[in-house]
């Protein structure tokens, strides 16, 4: 199939709000019969509406991976047959796909893979929305390239997931090796992280989008020092670095191929309005609205470094597998055990 890409432009962080419950029509009143004798009353028509297991269930998450969401989301606040659900960690989404809840959900691509395996090919990928979205953020201007943090001592979020297996990949493709030449420092959140960077009390940090945006906000003389996504491309590395992906539960697929098919035209166009610059104020206040992001002013900053895409079928395949052997070979477990297979992937032209 073909890729769409749409070059990262804004960003912020957080997901997509449910939409409201439809209000009932009020039941017709039966005309009066003409006749003298009585006749039976017709039962009223009712008009057809969508039941709730009819509906496209959605859940995202909040921050980068809901971004591209947010026009869709606006566009279906009122709709019969989609409604959102945002979710604030990944393994709400999990939870949710698990247990039907969700018919579709946005993930971090190496939970999508883990999801996969954990179901016995209970989910399917649809389509990447993310790349990278991992920069290195110092309080100065003595960065360059990743060989300068020999050395020192980077904080950051994200262990035992794809921050931590990025980064010692990239490190040591650069001759490092993490926890000798570079420190590490692992927190439990981008909040303290960035809590630390706009305090003066650090002066290296490894953050996604948005959350890098807030700490640049935040914390005076703070910068983006490092592109990991361009790192990882300079590297050589194998496949595209990509860190956020839609998935959708195998038997809604099954069953309901036209209305995934009209899911991801209805995406893809989505990501493409809020990954336009000239949509940049207007994609920052849905960001807000819909709650992926709390301040419009953070989207806004945000966007631009967002990298969000539209990837699917063939070349979303190809294009994450060596991702995925990356992954597999610094530790099996962060994919699930094993590197997917073909079935993992939603390509339509094979049934």
């Amino acid at each position: 199939m073909k890729l769409r890409k749409y070059a990262a432009l804004t960003l912020a962080l957080a997901l997509l709000a449910g939409c409201g419950p439809k209000t009932p029509a009020p039941t017709p009143t039966p005309a009066p019969t003409p006749t003298v004798e009585a006749t039976p009353t017709p039962e009223p028509t009712e008009t057809p509406s969508l039941e709730h297991d009819e509906k496209v269930r959605v859940g995202m998450l909040k921050g980068a991976t809901g971004l591209g969401a947010a026009k869709l989301m606006e566009d279906k606040k009122d709709s019969e047959t989609m409604e959102f659900s945002l979710m604030a960690e990944p393994t709400e989404a999990v939870a949710a796909l698990t247990k039907g809840e969700v018919d579709m959900a946005a993930l971090p691509t190496n939970l999508a893979a883990t999801l996969y395996h954990k179901l016995d090919g209970g989910v399917q990928i649809l389509a990447l929305n993310t790349y990278g979205v991992l920069y290195i953020l110092e309080r100065g201007d003595a960065l360059k390239r990743l060989t300068d943090l020999r050395g020192k001592t980077v904080h950051a979020f994200g262990q035992g997931a794809n921050p931590e297996y990025v980064l010692n990949y990239l490190l040591e493709k650069n001759g490092l090796k993490p926890g000798e030449d570079v420190t590490v420092q692992w927190h439990p959140s981008t909040d303290e992280v960035s809590a630390l960077l706009a305090a003066g009390e650090i002066d290296y940090a490894m953050l996604p989008v948005p959350a890098a945006t807030a700490a640049i906000l935040q914390g005076e003389g703070v910068r983006l020092a490092i592109d990991l996504t361009q790192e990882w491309k300079d590297a050589g590395a194998n496949g595209v670095l990509t860190m956020g992906c839609v998935v959708a539960r195998t038997e809604f697929v099954k069953q309901s191929p036209e209305a995934v098919e009209q899911f991801l035209k209805d995406y893809e166009a989505s990501i493409a309005f809020m990954a336009d610059p000239d949509n940049l104020e207007e994609a920052a206040a849905l960001a807000e609205t819909h709650g992926i992001i709390p301040k419009a002013a953070v989207a806004q900053k945000a966007l631009p470094d967002a990298n969000l895409c539209f990837v699917t079928g063939d070349d979303m395949m190809t294009g994450i597998q060596g991702y995925y052997q990356v992954l597999f070979k610094a530790d099996p477990a962060s994919i699930g055990g094993s590197i997917p297979d073909e079935a993992f992937y939603y390509l339509p032209q094979n049934g």
